[in-house]
């Protein structure tokens, strides 16, 4: 296990109505003026926004509102977000929805705070300021709830890339399982695929002996199979959403990633997906994962074939390990296909004369010098291969 250190001070409120509490919370952290940032028509239909504005002024908290964040949340709307928090003197950003509209506010919250482009950060540069922010999570999904991470797709190029820092871990999220029963069974099947993708981008490590955050990784992961099937079948089963929704948190604030390397290939390979056709992040996951998976196996069969064992059930076959760590990549894109994701270029829009200019992109982009890294160095070739590889 590799030397870490761990800090991940954000206060959560889990359960029902708990989105009634913002006020107080937003008080308690220091706010006195916030931009509550949201999507599109969803936490105004459902009510969410008004009860939230009522628990802001009960609190003697005034606000100013800034929706219009999209899906794969884009550079645009961030600067226009931290025009509007220095002109009203905003000193804290409160969230509203999944991890689109987090990942915006977190972008804003740092940029507030910096006299250059905020892009700066989603270009290499190590956030260490930002304005306080909290959240009210509407989809189990990305984590950002509980994450130092954001992602943002710069408009100019359609370069989606991340940035991460302490400064923007949530000071509060609230977390009501409740809020995310209205979501589709399509838009649930991707959170979930979005959740067991950052389990097994920490899971595929070149860190020896790391058996506790293995085994956190696993459970979660054995959760997911669980849940995930129950939740799809009746999307109103609270304690199903409850699970999935911690799962979630606790799969990318970094407790099951500390103390080992990590992989985040699949992740990097699918943003160029999203950003040139604007899919789901969670669909181009399911997509993404088992390509990448089959193209890098042989790194470290036995590392596979662990999880095929004990996440999937296989049985191990100890003369023909690469056997058994193929059954359980295929095990993950059954079941992933099985809730309703998925499995080709096809299915995600995606087509096959693009692949050229989305190595470009992956490979170039921003910056980057021919290649990717994580589990294993994929340069240019290498990428085309595993994008051809989901055609």
């Amino acid at each position: 296990m590799n030397n870490f250190t761990f800090y991940s001070p954000t206060y959560f409120a889990f359960g029902r109505e708990m989105e009634k509490e913002a006020g107080n919370l937003v008080k308690r952290f220091g706010g006195t003026k916030a931009l509550i940032h949201f999507g599109g028509g969803s936490v105004v239909r459902s009510g969410l926004l008004d009860r939230v504005k009522a628990s802001l002024e009960e609190a003697g908290v005034s606000y100013v509102e800034l929706g219009g964040v999209k899906p794969n949340p884009r550079s645009g709307l961030v600067y226009q977000g931290i025009e509007l928090c220095k002109r009203e003197g905003v000193d804290f950003l409160l969230a509203l929805g999944g991890g689109s509209s987090i990942d915006s506010a977190k972008a804003i919250a740092a940029g507030v705070l910096y006299d250059g482009d905020f892009w700066d950060f989603y270009s290499g540069k190590p956030i260490e300021k930002a304005l306080p922010l909290g959240t009210v999570l509407t989809i189990a999904a990305a984590g950002s709830e509980g994450s130092p991470d954001s992602v943002i797709t710069k408009e100019e190029g359609m370069l989606k890339r991340g940035a991460s820092g302490d400064a923007i871990r949530p000071k509060f999220s609230i977390l009501n399982p409740a809020l995310t029963q209205t979501l589709s069974p399509y838009q649930t099947a991707c959170g979930i695929t979005d959740i067991m993708a950052h389990l097994y981008e920490r899971y595929l490590t070149n860190t020896a002996e790391v058996e506790v955050t293995d085994r956190l990784i696993e459970a979660l992961l054995l959760t997911m199979i669980h849940e995930g099937p129950r939740v799809i079948a009746d999307p109103d089963n609270y304690e199903a959403r409850a699970n999935i929704m911690w799962a979630g948190m606790m799969a990318h604030n970094n407790s099951c990633g500390v103390g080992r390397s990590q992989d985040w290939n699949s992740h990097n390979i699918e943003h160029e997906l999203s950003a040139m056709y604007d899919c789901a992040h969670g669909a181009g996951l399911a997509v993404t994962m088992p390509a990448v998976f089959r193209y890098v196996m042989d790194h470290d069969v036995m590392r596979f074939a662990q999880a095929a064992v004990r996440v999937w059930g296989c049985q191990m076959d100890f003369a023909h390990p690469e056997e058994t760590a193929r059954a359980g990549i295929r095990a993950l894109q059954n079941f992933l296909i099985s809730i309703g994701m998925p499995k080709n270029f096809q299915e995600l829009g995606a087509k096959k004369e693009d692949i050229p200019q989305l190595v470009k992109t992956l490979c170039y982009g921003d910056g980057r010098q021919g290649s990717i890294s994580g589990f294993v160095e994929l340069k240019e070739e290498d990428c085309a291969k595993i994008y051809e590889m989901m055609v």
